[in-house]
């Protein structure tokens, strides 16, 4: 670290696929400090039979942030977002539609579509990414099959962070780790696979020049920030908002990463991709990491559940504290209910309530009754889908999973973090909830010189935000609900 104690400020902006914040991070003395400057609603946008992203207002909100901060000084700005989607836009530098949401429906039967031009096991080998239909290479494939003229008038396709990079400095690149999620790139190459792309008849020429984490994208633009904050260098952090969490902490080497929100994200960080027949047939994902690292990881559907399910009780005016709904939880008693949070039916229902009680219904459970059963039913649920996902890990990597590191929002939900220090038998690590702005605010220090390895900027952090430690309880009676939620599932897709 300088000798200079004077703080040195960097601005991250953090968008979910719920809302975004803008969070300044201050670097003194060997610690950070974290400051909120602006928070603001990600709502899709329902247009006549698709659902869309409102990219033109959450780049307001920045603009607004921005604002905000006056004349202040800045060693650098970067955005991290979620994954799988992106922007097109024309050779004039304007989106040529409105970026879709990856839960629009157009995705349906498409991957199996593509599969009978390029074999899955290629797809995989090539990639070494987790099949899920809105991967990018699906979405792009409907688009073709549905409307191809819309891919013929794209200069440029870029992902959703790399937009608003590009509309802060008017470079229009694409940051690897958000790249990889497309289900596009070379895991081995880290380059675009054009064999694949071609094979598939997309555009080969739109996909933007892909840059490492740590890359200097440019500077910012006078119209993007009044001109006070004009100059001030954009950064190219890990894009992808798990990325960028997994940046913040050491998850390698026997510690498995749980990052909790909308998705669950399990995994661990490895120096190469794992391509292995059993990588693909257990379904992991190989996705870029800093520092030249790979975050061998599968997706888990998360706390979604939990959010939709609130979304449905207060549709009906009956609201619950989110506290309260935890606490009444954790007194109901254990495994009344159990479904599947990867079952389809949780992707995008229209009801999540009905939703499990469907699952319960064909699986032959009562179904809850109140909404603390609810809450109930979806964190056991999803400790035993971690469990399963976390000894697969084990297998894939051939490694003993020792510890779990659960870091950003879901951190917070303490009987969580117990259900799933008891479902897989592991000491649980939580913390810090703000890992995934401070992962982007992480690789702005690398790049600017303030810290020297990633390393010591992890202990930075560590040092700044202490974990809370879970030790797991009566962890026998966890391997027959196991076996159950597995007959439930196998029922399900029979």
């Amino acid at each position: 670290m300088p000798s200079d104690h004077a703080a040195k400020s960097y601005l991250a902006f953090d968008i979910g696929a719920e809302s975004g914040r803008a969070v300044l991070a201050h670097l003194a003395s060997g610690t950070i400090q974290m400051e909120e400057v602006h928070r603001f609603a990600n709502k899709p946008v329902q247009h006549p039979g698709s659902l869309h992203w409102d990219v033109v207002s959450l780049w307001q909100e920045m603009r607004t942030a921005l604002a905000q901060l006056g004349a202040r000084r800045l060693e650098g700005i970067g955005v991290d977002t979620w994954g799988v989607d992106y922007a097109l836009l024309s050779d004039r530098g304007e989106l040529v539609e409105a970026p879709y949401h990856y839960r629009d429906s157009r995705t349906h039967g498409v991957m199996e579509k593509a599969f009978k031009i390029v074999p899955k096991e290629e797809i995989y080998s090539i990639t070494g990414i987790q099949f899920l239909p809105f991967n990018t290479l699906y979405q792009l494939f409907a688009t073709k099959l549905t409307n191809p003229g819309v891919l013929d008038a794209a200069w440029r396709m870029v992902m959703i962070p790399d937009l608003l990079h590009y509309w802060m400095t008017g470079k229009a690149v694409c940051e690897f780790t958000n790249a990889t999620t497309t289900q596009m790139v070379n895991a081995v190459t880290r380059s675009w696979a054009t064999g694949l792309l071609s094979r598939l008849g997309l555009p080969l020429g739109a996909a933007g020049r892909i840059v490492e984490p740590g890359s200097i994208i440019g500077t910012l633009l006078p119209e993007a920030a009044g001109g006070a904050l004009a100059g001030t260098a954009v950064i190219a952090p890990a894009s992808h908002d798990t990325g960028s969490a997994v940046a913040a902490i050491s998850a390698r080497e026997g510690t498995a990463f749980i990052s909790s929100g909308t998705w669950s994200l399990v995994g661990t960080e490895t120096d190469s991709p794992v391509l292995s027949a059993d990588a693909m047939r257990l379904n992991f994902s190989n996705e870029g990491g800093v520092n030249r690292t790979t975050r061998l990881l599968k997706n888990v559907m998360g706390l979604w559940m939990l959010r939709c399910c609130r979304e449905s009780w207060l549709a009906h005016d009956d609201e619950h504290d989110y506290n309260e709904l935890m606490t009444l939880a954790g007194a109901e008693p254990a495994f009344r209910h159990l479904v599947d949070p990867d079952d389809e039916s949780f992707l995008a229902p229209p009801d999540m309530c009905a939703a499990i009680d469907r699952f319960c219904a064909r699986t032959h459970q009562p179904c809850p009754s109140t909404p603390a059963a609810y809450a109930r039913t979806i964190l056991e649920s999803l400790a035993l889908t971690y469990r399963r996902v976390i000894q697969e890990l084990g297998r894939v990597t051939k490694r003993q999973i020792e510890q779990i590191r659960i870091i950003g929002g879901g951190a917070k939900n303490r009987l969580l973090n117990q259900l799933t220090a008891d479902a897989t038998g592991k000491r649980v690590l939580a913390g810090p909830v703000e890992a995934t702005a401070l992962g982007n605010v992480a690789v702005q220090i690398l790049a600017t010189g303030e810290a020297a390895s990633l390393q010591e900027v992890r202990a930075i952090i560590e040092r700044s935000f202490p974990v809370e430690v879970f030790e797991p309880r009566q962890t026998g009676k966890w391997a027959k609900q196991a076996e159950r939620l597995q007959q439930y599932s196998e029922t399900i897709y029979a």
